[in-house]
């Protein structure tokens, strides 16, 4: 059975961190690349960053780039998102997406098989 269980949003001051994280299984884990989304109210999901299923990749919406990180560890199977200095902007319900062997085109949505049910990031200004 596939899972992606996502955690980590919350509410948080603009300029503050969160870490969200998603759990997956070894099976998803070791074969997928792992991708981050994200969908605010009235507009349609984005990318936001993602990497390789061999970890040796990663890519970054230009929304983002420098603010935040994408990162798997292995012997937890999660990938995480570190996001730093947040703004109001980046509101939004985050969403994990797993693709499988996938190494390009990975800002596109039909890259990746599978979803998580998302996590609730609000910035407040």
């Amino acid at each position: 059975q596939v899972y992606l269980v996502e955690t980590g949003g919350g509410l948080v001051q603009a300029g503050g961190s969160l870490r969200l994280s998603c759990a997956t299984s070894a099976q998803i884990f070791n074969s997928y690349a792992m991708g981050w989304f994200r969908q605010a109210p009235g507009k349609e999901r984005e990318f936001v960053a993602a990497i390789s299923w061999n970890g040796g990749l990663t890519y970054y919406a230009d929304s983002v780039k420098g603010r935040v990180t994408i990162s798997r560890d292995n012997d937890k199977t999660t990938v995480y998102l570190q996001m730093n200095r947040l703004k109001p902007e980046d509101t939004a319900v985050y969403y994990c997406a797993a693709g499988y062997q996938g190494s390009f085109y990975l800002e596109r949505l039909n890259a990746y098989d599978y979803w998580g049910q998302g996590t609730q990031v609000t910035v407040s200004s």
